[in-house]
């Protein structure tokens, strides 16, 4: 592990805390982007499997997923270098927009902004929902087969009748073993 990878590590995940705009789903064609495409520290098959892992492990999904690769990549530093990055740009900003909130909360310029990072904010969780609904593994075939979509109907249908999550996380993962072992 050198200096240099540490300093990618952290250009990256400050370059998604920055621009990752509209929560954690929003931000994960950015995670991708960067950390599968323009990387290559992890496949896309790896991707998808941290972005289940973040999405079960309390704690915003681009926290817990930075916290993941950066350990992937390098080790304990990558992981605390990630998500120190990752966490920058909102600390500071939220640090800065507090202080200026009551003066800038009726400014008609600060409200066209917010307005127009709705639509952009849309866009990337219907981004980010596409490129987790069509995964694509390493030579280019989908990964998702059939009993993947009947786990997830399964699972959507339990949630429709209010079964406790807990359960069906965990049933899920006792369908996963036993189908695909371990």
């Amino acid at each position: 592990m050198g200096i240099a990878v540490l300093i990618k590590l952290f250009v990256s995940y400050l370059k998604i805390g920055f621009f990752g705009f509209g929560g954690g789903y929003a931000m994960l064609s950015l995670i991708h982007s960067e950390v599968v495409v323009r990387n290559a520290w992890l496949t896309n098959g790896e991707f998808s499997d941290i972005v289940a892992i973040s999405q079960m492990t309390p704690g915003p999904i681009a926290i817990n997923s930075a916290t993941y690769i950066g350990y992937e990549v390098a080790g304990i530093w990558g992981s605390v270098v990630a998500t120190t990055a990752v966490c920058l740009p909102a600390l500071t900003i939220m640090m800065l927009l507090t202080r200026f909130f009551l003066r800038l909360r009726d400014n008609l310029y600060v409200q066209g902004v917010v307005q127009g990072m709705r639509p952009v904010v849309v866009g990337m969780i219907a981004s980010a929902a596409l490129l987790l609904i069509f995964p694509a593994s390493d030579d280019g075939r989908s990964f998702i087969d059939l009993w993947s979509w009947a786990i997830f109907g399964l699972t959507l249908l339990g949630s429709w009748r209010k079964v406790n999550p807990i359960l069906l996380i965990v049933v899920s993962g006792i369908a996963g073993v036993l189908i695909y072992g371990l």
